[in-house]
């Protein structure tokens, strides 16, 4: 208590004239309209920085939810393309190709749990294996476009064949506007960059136009985007188009796949096995 008055005493003037600032900016603030005004707005601008601040905490914490829900709505999309399922997750479900060719696809999703995109043949490793019915030879697909090809597998992982492989992957892919379909193979250069050869020159084509798979490999689902010509010069060698094809799935982001199984891709290998023995037969 004594400490108190000895303050209070040694600053009494400096007190003073502080309680006389502080009566004055109230009196100021209350006693004039352009004042009043002034402190709405800060208060307002100051409100509107705090809600912001909690706005962007609450969404951050939310993110998790957010790539469930958008997961669950890319495989619903899926569904809608190519046909309804009625298996449960992770196990694969069974669609119908609507496009037509009555080919019948299941898929099953999962998680990169590495990825290369700087060598000459790149690979990827994706949470699923065996006990979920991932094999070599089935088609990967992302949710903006193809990815690769299962080449080995253990009980709970696989390794994937990433598109991004030189003389390692060919894809069949068509134009989508006319339908022409040609090889897709990566050059080793620009890991955005595919190209498409085999597409006569007579075809029209231009910058834009969208490339999808042609579903002749009994791999990938027709139509399943592949990415969009970035350029194009007649090839000197063949005569025919030389089309660079920007992917549409940045293949450096790779995180969430789908694994697809044709159950009609034995039955179709079995026929085009016939075919050697049938050219011979004819020659």
């Amino acid at each position: 208590m004594g400490y108190l008055l000895r303050f209070f005493s040694k600053n009494s003037l400096f007190l003073f004239f502080l309680f006389l600032q502080i009566a004055a900016i109230i009196l100021i603030f209350t006693r004039n309209s352009m004042q009043q005004s002034w402190l709405a707005a800060q208060a307002t601008a100051f409100n509107a920085w705090v809600s912001g601040y909690i706005d962007e905490g609450t969404s951050y914490l939310k993110l998790k939810q957010i790539n469930e829900e958008l997961v669950a709505q890319n495989k619903q999309l899926m569904e809608q393309v190519y046909g309804k399922g009625d298996s449960e997750i992770p196990a694969f479900r069974k669609v119908h190709d609507t496009i037509g060719g009555g080919q019948i696809y299941t898929f099953v999703d999962g998680d990169i749990v590495s990825n290369s995109i700087n060598r000459k043949n790149n690979y990827f490793t994706i949470n699923r294996g065996k006990r979920d019915g991932v094999y070599p030879k089935m088609g990967v697909i992302a949710p903006n476009g193809i990815a690769g090809i299962v080449v080995n597998t253990t009980d709970q992982y696989a390794l994937v064949q990433s598109v991004l492989s030189v003389n390692k992957i060919r894809i069949n892919a068509a134009l989508k506007k006319s339908g022409y379909f040609g090889t897709l193979t990566w050059q080793g250069d620009d890991s955005r960059i595919m190209h498409l050869a085999d597409i006569p020159k007579y075809v029209p084509v231009k910058v834009g136009d969208t490339v999808v798979t042609d579903g002749k490999s009994a791999i990938f689902p027709q139509g399943k985007m592949i990415g969009t010509i970035a350029g194009y010069e007649v090839d000197s060698k063949t005569g025919f188009w030389d089309i660079s094809v920007e992917l549409s799935q940045k293949m450096g982001q790779l995180s969430k796949i789908y694994v697809v199984k044709n159950l009609k891709k034995a039955e179709v290998q079995k026929i085009q096995d016939t075919l050697s023995a049938q050219i011979k037969k004819d020659d």
